[in-house]
């Protein structure tokens, strides 16, 4: 249950280091002399910022179908929960109860387990079982726990709480393990436990949903399950430049290292962890890829670093991405552009909230 973010956007690397290769200016301005966007404040996500309608606007109609599944460009059009889950976010965040509905539909007749309140993680229309792969992704479920919580407070719908606290529920009774005096969220429910070695994914805490299920729960609840996260962050350091990878190995003593048989990059699942980070008011955590990014300077940043060997990627990070880098580092955003491919689109809506 892998997404491979490689292929992603490889054919437009010339035009995002024209795009991306400026800091913002001191003046309120981007790069381009175009007006950086103001980020107005909003109770519906817990104070984040209300999502600029046309982010929505240009998501909803490029990626979601009118049945409500989101297609991911970048992975041959399958769909996912991490999608499902984002758009439910988005779609609650700009108020958009019409296309919320049709996305939780869709998610809930097709995704759904009958085991427990999780669901499914990938659904791939070319296959002959589309959904052929009952394991789950935590990320995925946690996300589309968000969204549902979202919406249930802008639209003071009580189903819609209820089925969040379930996902929570069955999410912190099956999808944590505990590593000595450490307690990870893994993966999913199976696969990522070899020989007492667990695999991770550092962008899989989904850091502003994390802070809200705990204000939803209680300290008691996800207390430890953040801090569990903390350590990740604060040990999963690799290289010279000190970068989490895409998948982290924890062995029983609590040692990380890149995880075997993948690529040992910072890389397009990473980049979400800043994101994520700078969204939950933790940006400080994300202090050594601050300084990686700062270190280009003016320069276009590449997509993904070999934290082995210190190879770059021979193209750079998209433009949606840029936009993250930005909020990472404070630095003014700019104003939202059409992205081409669905991750990117993502990363910049995430961005702005």
């Amino acid at each position: 249950m892998v997404l491979d973010r490689r292929a992603l956007l490889l054919g437009a690397g010339s035009s995002f280091v024209v795009a991306c290769s400026g800091r913002a200016a001191d003046n309120g301005h981007d790069t381009a002399g175009n007006a950086a966007v103001p980020r107005k404040t909003s109770p519906v996500t817990g104070g984040n910022p209300a999502l600029i309608p046309s982010l929505w606007t240009g998501f909803k109609g490029s990626f979601v179908q009118p049945d409500g599944r989101v297609i991911d460009t970048g992975n041959n059009g399958v769909s996912h929960t991490e999608g499902q889950g984002y758009a439910l976010v988005l779609s609650a965040t700009a108020g958009d109860r019409d296309a919320f509905d049709r996305i939780l539909a869709w998610t809930e007749k097709t995704l759904t387990r009958s085991s427990d309140p999780l669901y499914s993680w990938r659904y791939d229309p070319n296959a002959a079982q589309p959904v052929g792969d009952p394991n789950n992704a935590t990320d995925g479920d946690m996300l589309i726990a968000w969204g549902l919580m979202i919406g249930a407070d802008r639209w003071r719908e009580r189903f819609l709480a209820e089925r969040a606290a379930a996902i929570r529920n069955a999410l912190h009774d099956t999808m944590l393990r505990q590593v000595g005096n450490d307690l990870f969220l893994v993966p999913g429910g199976t696969g990522f436990e070899q020989q007492g070695r667990l695999t991770l994914n550092p962008s899989y805490y989904v850091w502003p949903a994390l802070e809200r299920f705990r204000a939803a729960d209680g300290d008691k609840k996800w207390d430890a399950v953040i801090k569990g996260g903390e350590v990740l962050i604060a040990r999963a350091r690799f290289g010279q430049h000190a970068l989490p990878t895409d998948w982290v190995d924890v062995t029983p003593d609590g040692s990380m290292s890149p995880a075997a048989g993948r690529d040992p990059r910072f890389g397009f699942d990473a980049v979400r962890v800043p994101l994520y980070l700078a969204m939950a008011g933790r940006g400080a955590k994300a202090d050594a890829i601050a300084r990686f990014w700062r270190g280009y300077g003016a320069g276009p940043i590449p997509a993904w670093i070999d934290v082995r060997t210190g190879q770059n990627a021979p193209f750079a990070l998209s433009s949606g991405a840029m936009v993250g880098v930005r909020r990472l580092l404070g630095q003014p955003l700019p104003a939202p552009t059409p992205q081409a491919d669905y991750y990117a689109s993502v990363l910049q809506a995430l961005a702005y909230l």
